[in-house]
């Protein structure tokens, strides 16, 4: 097949095991060689069906940005992807009974109120660029059979995206510790994992000024208004119908997730 079959028939399987709850084969199985650019054009492809079918863009997101996320997943570098107003779940109820497994991660997430562009963003120019932040959780759900996933499938997969629900604090990002800052997580009224900004490439900060440099030197820009999704601060949880999730960041806030 030519490349560009490829991406067209790859970004159509990911399509129809989204809408149907139907994992697929691993990408990097079914098409040899398989790279992280043709990765990314695939999960273009993926978007922009998204986006004929209604869905419109909020903002993007980077995963895979801890060590026990990694461990976890196999893969030795974060993934990346795009987030549309469907995956914002606002009542913060999570309808399971289309996903395939997902698995909950509590992160930090940025509301812009100025553009970033380009491929030299610096920590600096992600601070003074962010609105407010908030407490979230995200809900990551690979579209690839049993989460055997290489970097090149998740980046396809649009970063293994589920849905995500927000805190309702929003706060000043000046004023946050994002290297100390502490995230508890409970499942179930149940202790479950702690983590702190420093989990995350070092900083939400960093995270977020690695996924514009990288988007950037794609000519793909964030925007003001958008929301970036920072990466977990701890290891992902599987969850199930009937679960429910709490976080709370300190110096940010909470957010809590139910799943039915």
């Amino acid at each position: 097949m030519k490349s560009s079959d490829i991406i067209k028939a790859a970004a159509q399987a990911l399509y129809t095991a989204l809408k149907s709850g139907k994992p697929i084969a691993p990408l990097t199985d079914t098409y040899e060689g398989l790279s992280i650019d043709d990765a990314y054009a695939i999960s273009l492809a993926l978007r922009d069906m998204r986006l004929a079918d209604g869905e419109t863009d909020i903002g993007k997101k980077i995963g895979v940005t801890s060590e026990p996320v990694m461990n976890m997943l196999g893969v030795n570098q974060p993934d990346f992807g795009f987030l549309t107003n469907v995956m914002w779940t606002k009542d913060n109820v999570v309808d399971t009974s289309k996903m395939i497994l997902p698995r909950a991660e509590a992160e930090i997430a940025f509301k812009l109120k100025a553009d970033l562009k380009g491929s030299s963003v610096t920590e600096a120019d992600v601070l003074a660029a962010t609105e407010s932040v908030a407490a979230c959780f995200e809900v990551v759900d690979s579209r690839i059979k049993d989460w055997k996933i290489k970097i090149q499938d998740t980046v396809a997969d649009n970063a293994s995206c589920g849905t995500m629900a927000i805190g309702p604090n929003w706060v000043d990002p000046k004023d946050v510790n994002f290297l100390c800052c502490k995230a508890v997580v409970t499942k179930n009224g149940n202790p479950l994992s702690e983590g702190v900004g420093a989990a995350t490439l070092g900083s939400p900060l960093k995270a977020v000024a690695w996924l514009a440099n990288t988007l950037g030197e794609r000519g793909i820009p964030f925007k003001a208004g958008e929301i970036i999704l920072s990466g977990s601060l701890v290891a992902l949880e599987p969850i199930v119908a009937g679960d429910h999730m709490h976080v709370s960041i300190e110096g940010i806030g909470d957010c809590e997730m139910s799943f039915k």
